[in-house]
């Protein structure tokens, strides 16, 4: 059962999983000491990425009540097994490996509970910058810098008049740049992994468009600190992002906005 409660007693503990994988991954990103790999999606794995996976796998597995745990570095689960799960863990140990492996800091770990198809709680922690973004439905979305005190975040709700565009640092194609084109004026901002999200959350950029392939583990736990701060994620047809319903877990194209006065859908028609 989720309840608001339950969300309550689940958001420290899943926020302090993510800061101990955090700490994982730094360990192994000052050594400067790790391998790469490339998986059948030619994606990069480092040791980073399965040192945090088994502590975050460890550390949830040991919270109640007990949810099935679907991870990037364990997506083999079959859709009749995930098709019954009503209620379950969606993380990413590491997202943004190809940020890890250039060494600029922008990469994070993201837990996300996800019910009934929607992200209700979500957790992203920057181990670089010991900045934690968390959120749960019914209480908000929050950022906390290192060990101050955490303060609640929003997003802008009104767009700026030059537009401030999160976007991909590493994976810009040329259907984004004739999305880009088409808003007009605005100021692009090339970050990594899910801070594209938070930045939108905390109401320093305007729009995320994501004119691009991403899976469900990238997006889960950021949707929820954008959608508890108020804004917005939905697919180019104007419908919320949704979460296992279907084979494949790759994502549809999709923007993510807290401005929901404007059409940011109707950019992207042909």
């Amino acid at each position: 059962m989720i309840n608001l409660e339950t969300l309550k007693e689940l958001l420290p503990d899943a926020s302090e999983i993510a800061r101990k994988a955090g700490a994982e991954i730094m360990g192994i990103y000052q050594t400067g000491d790790f391998s790469v790999e490339s998986k059948s999606d030619d994606s990069p794995l480092t040791t980073a990425d399965l040192a945090s996976h088994h502590c975050i796998v460890n550390g949830l597995e040991k919270l109640q009540p007990a949810f099935p745990i679907l991870s990037e570095e364990s997506d083999k689960i079959s859709f009749d097994e995930r098709s019954q799960w009503k209620t379950y863990w969606l993380i990413d140990p590491l997202d943004g490996t190809k940020e890890f492996i250039k060494r600029n800091g922008q990469f994070t770990v993201n837990i996300a509970l996800i019910h009934d198809h929607k992200p209700v709680l979500g957790v992203v922690y920057v181990p670089a910058t010991d900045v934690c973004y968390f959120a749960t439905q019914g209480i908000g979305a929050f950022k906390q810098d290192g060990t101050e005190e955490a303060q609640r975040i929003q997003v802008r709700k009104q767009a700026t008049e030059k537009l401030i565009i999160a976007g991909s640092r590493s994976h810009r194609t040329g259907e984004l740049d004739e999305y880009l084109e088409k808003l007009g004026e605005h100021e692009f901002l090339p970050i990594g992994s899910s801070l594209k999200f938070c930045l939108v959350a905390e109401g320093k950029a305007d729009l995320y468009p994501r004119i691009g392939l991403t899976c469900e583990w990238d997006t889960g736990a950021a949707q929820a600190v954008v959608e508890c701060a108020g804004g917005e994620v939905i697919n180019i047809s104007g419908e919320p992002l949704l979460y296992n319903t279907k084979d494949s877990l790759l994502n549809p194209y999709f923007l993510v906005f807290g401005d929901n006065s404007r059409d940011w859908a109707s950019y992207a028609k042909k």
